[in-house]
């Protein structure tokens, strides 16, 4: 009986752990930047709060456009609690995408993290793959926001004739990427021209809606 009584009290014990509160225990906990680390935890050490400052909220990460002389002609630029110490404990990053005319984001996912992706500049073509390998993608033009789920292959294409520009939320601190193009295969010039044409031909409208389409289809190259 009393054996009994133990268990039961250290499973109590155990559901009321697990269900205790995990949010923030402070108001702040800005990244303490340090050395070499060694001493490894799920995220970054805070800093003494004394030594807390108002530009440790602030970022101009994201202030200038990336580097889009490349293949693909887009750039990704992130902004994580490792190099934003106001985001550390947070659950949030912030990024910046940049297209050239024809700019091309490869299918990838942030394992982590889902996305809202909210267009500032220009027209562009963006979807996911869900589970079954269905394909959900719609055109977006300034002011737009479309939504990528957690860890699902998602991707984006400028089909308009200026340079476009879109800004990213993402509910983890370190969201992570994983990309198919170095995971799967290896993509060159013409690929990369090929995808394009799908997405365009894809994303033929009906009633200002795209129709959707299986992945299998739309990779078949």
């Amino acid at each position: 009986m009393k054996t009994n009584l133990l268990f039961c009290i250290i499973c109590f014990t155990c559901i009321i752990v697990c269900l205790a509160d995990y949010d923030n225990l402070q108001d702040t906990c800005p990244t303490a930047t340090t050395g070499q680390k060694t001493i490894f935890i799920n995220g970054f050490p805070c800093k003494n709060p004394a030594t807390i400052i108002a530009s440790d909220f602030k970022s101009s990460k994201l202030k200038n456009p990336g580097n889009t002389d490349n293949l693909f002609h887009s750039s990704l630029t992130l902004a994580t609690a490792s190099d934003f110490p106001g985001l550390n404990t947070l659950g949030l990053s912030i990024g910046r995408t940049d297209l050239e005319v024809d700019g091309l984001v490869i299918p990838h996912s942030h394992p982590r993290a889902s996305e809202l992706f909210f267009v500032f500049k220009g027209v562009v073509i963006a979807g996911f793959v869900d589970t079954s390998n269905k394909v959900f993608q719609t055109v977006l033009r300034a002011g737009d926001v479309f939504v990528f789920p957690k860890g699902l292959l998602h991707f984006c294409f400028n089909t308009g004739f200026e340079f476009a520009t879109v800004f990213s939320v993402l509910n983890s601190q370190n969201p992570g990427v994983v990309s198919i193009s170095s995971g799967l295969f290896e993509l060159d010039s013409e690929v990369i021209s090929k995808l394009e044409k799908k997405l365009i031909s894809v994303s033929k409208m009906e009633d200002n809606r795209i129709l959707n389409e299986t992945f299998s289809r739309f990779i078949n190259l």
